[in-house]
Formats: structure tokens, sequence, C-alpha cells
């Protein structure tokens, strides 16, 4: 018996030292987290959120609005439709992939960042077409979220160009390897429609994940998921061509970042940041070890319930939380005129507060 009880726990160290992972970790050091702090102190005013009832979908990741209507994507496929007036629900079209980001262009159609397919548009009949899904002869393997600029280009993030959301499971296991590995491998990408051309703008994103662009198109946002920050890209101006980091050393992982109303920019931290993450991240050797743990004992999303706003310049000027995440792993906020509407990687359905509620 203590011969096989030996024999066991040598397999499960050499298991745990030499079996295979998916993951070439890359040492960094984690910023030291403030927690919830500062601007970021706890608070529950996401507590008394609205709930609206989506039917046999879920995780709608992002959100777009058209008049009074709003638009979601979600994780089997649909773009789903809320009308605010009536209070009606319903399904719209489906990509036969797995969209994220959504935004619409200048002709009402309905510009679509699919992981699985690229960068999509929909006309308003509800043709689906495929505008770009490779730069530089290399496969988009997980077009992740959009906005576009004035000129018409639209600027959208590949998250990771190793870890393609299909070929490794789906977005958000694709996100777990990513962001384990630290391996830079996100990028954001703007795709000209008057030349159909596609072309990288950064590179060496831990992560590449929510874009958006200023009302005058004279920047563009995107969050790096994996670092706990937002980069600043100037597209016009004395510094066009040049990035900056606008905010870091964020409570959570920023996963979409929206314009929102009155220069506010609305980000969503899908889930505080994780200890064993942050221990861990100059150590490699060790985060295979853990890469090699069963599922439920690796680092996860967080049920918690986070989305805040910053100004141009990196101010926050709202934070918004319930830290029971009654809705929870939230990926972003959208407004409208009267409502704040939140969008969730795992929750079965949408969300809203009134913005009176909160200040707005």
């Amino acid at each position: 018996m203590l011969r096989v009880s030996l024999l066991c726990i040598s397999m499960a160290v050499l298991y745990l030292l030499l079996w295979p992972v998916s993951i070439a970790p890359v040492s960094w050091q984690a910023p030291v987290s403030k927690g919830f702090s500062g601007d970021f102190k706890q608070n529950r005013k996401l507590a008394d959120i609205e709930i609206i009832t989506l039917v046999d979908t879920h995780g709608p990741e992002a959100i777009a609005l058209k008049e009074s209507t709003v638009y979601a994507s979600t994780r089997e496929g649909w773009i789903i439709r809320y009308d605010e007036l009536s209070g009606q629900v319903s399904r719209w079209v489906n990509t036969q992939g797995s969209p994220l980001g959504i935004a619409f262009d200048n002709d009402g159609s309905l510009i679509i960042a699919d992981a699985y397919r690229g960068l999509l548009s929909v006309s308003s009949k509800g043709e689906i077409a495929l505008l770009t899904n490779r730069v530089n002869g290399e496969t988009i393997n997980y077009a992740d979220d959009l906005d576009i600029a004035d000129d018409g280009k639209i600027y959208f993030s590949d998250a990771s160009s190793k870890f393609g959301a299909q070929q490794f499971g789906g977005t958000y296991p694709a996100s777990r390897l990513d962001i384990m590995e630290h391996g830079g491998h996100g990028r954001l990408l703007v795709y000209d429609p008057s030349t159909q051309s596609t072309a990288v703008v950064m590179e060496g994103l831990n992560f590449a994940n929510g874009v958006a662009i200023d009302k005058q198109s004279q920047f563009v946002l995107v969050c790096e998921t994996g670092a706990y920050r937002i980069h600043k890209y100037w597209l016009k101006g004395d510094k066009a061509g040049t990035s900056e980091i606008l905010i870091d050393n964020l409570p959570g992982f920023p996963d979409n970042v929206v314009r929102g109303r009155q220069g506010r920019f609305w980000v969503g931290l899908v889930s505080p940041r994780n200890q064993l993450l942050d221990r861990v991240s100059s150590l490699p050797m060790l985060r295979k070890i853990v890469q090699r743990l069963p599922n439920i004992l690796q680092p996860q999303a967080e049920n918690y319930s986070h989305v805040f706003a910053i100004d141009k310049d990196g101010n926050v000027l709202n934070s918004l939380q319930d830290p029971e995440g009654y809705y929870h792993t939230n990926t972003g906020a959208l407004e409208s005129e009267q409502w704040l509407y939140i969008s969730s990687l795992h929750a079965d359905d949408l969300a809203r507060i009134n913005k009176q509620h909160i200040g707005l």
C-alpha cells in the first residue's frame, strides 16, 4: 500500500512538473493591487438594477443603440433587439459564429467583431457580409471589440493572435490561456472600407479587448485586459501615431470600453483581480503548474458587479458596484437618454439602471 501511495504521489508530481500545456508563460511583475479603494471604493450602486429577460440566449457581451432599439450580441451567435418603447425582445440575425463587439456605421449597417469569423457587416435587411478576417497574410482568430471613426475606418481588437477563440474552446477559455501566458499576442487593427485593407495599429498587448473612439475621432482607447490598463492611441494632432497609458493598475480585468455622453467612457470590469495570478506573475514555472491543475482549481472570473466611467484624461467619474454580484461579469455599459444598459460575459439576461438613480 505504501508503494502504491508513493507511486501515485510521484506520478502526480511528475504530471504537475512535466505535462505539456498550451502556454509558454512570460515573466512579468503585476502592479501591487490597491483593491477597492480611492476612486474605486466599494459601493452598492448597482444593487437595484432592472433585469431584461432574454429567452434561450445568454451572455449579452456588447451593446449598441439605434434610435430607441438596443442591440446586443449573445453567446449563441444571435444579435438580439430590445425595443425601449414596447419592452419587446426579439432575435434578429445569427452570425453562425461568436459575435462580440458591435457598432453602427454611418450607413446604418451593424458592424460586428466576431471572434470566430472576423469583422462582419449586417445590413438593415439582415444580410451578413465578411469585411475582413486577415491582416499581413495571417488569419484574425479572435476579433473582439470595435469602434468606427468619423472617416469610416473601423478600429478593432484582435485579442490574441496565438490563442484563437474557436481553436481553444471558446472566447472565455482562450482568454484565460492568453492572460495566463502574458505573451503580448494582442493587437489593435484598423480596417479601411474605402480600400478594403486591414493594418496593424498597435501590437504587443496582453489580451487586447475593448475599443472606443472619442466623438471627434482624435484618439482611440483600447483595453489591455491582462495588464489591468487602458491605452490611448492618438489618431490626430501632434501626437498622431503615438500611444500612452490612460489609466492603469485597475482593481479588475477591463473588458469593453464604450463612449458615453458628456465626454464619458464606460468600462466594464469583468472580474476583480485574482491574488494567485498576481503572485505568480513573475514565476513562469509556477504558472505552468497552475495551468496543469484541474479547471475548478484554476483562476476563474469572480461574480462581482462593476462598471465605471472615465474622462478623456483617465480621471474616474463614476464607479458603480455590487459586491454580491447579482448581475455579474460585467463587460461594459451603454447610455441611452434615460438608461445605463449593462452587459455581461456570463449572465443569463441584459440589465439596466435608471441614470437618475446614479446621479447622471
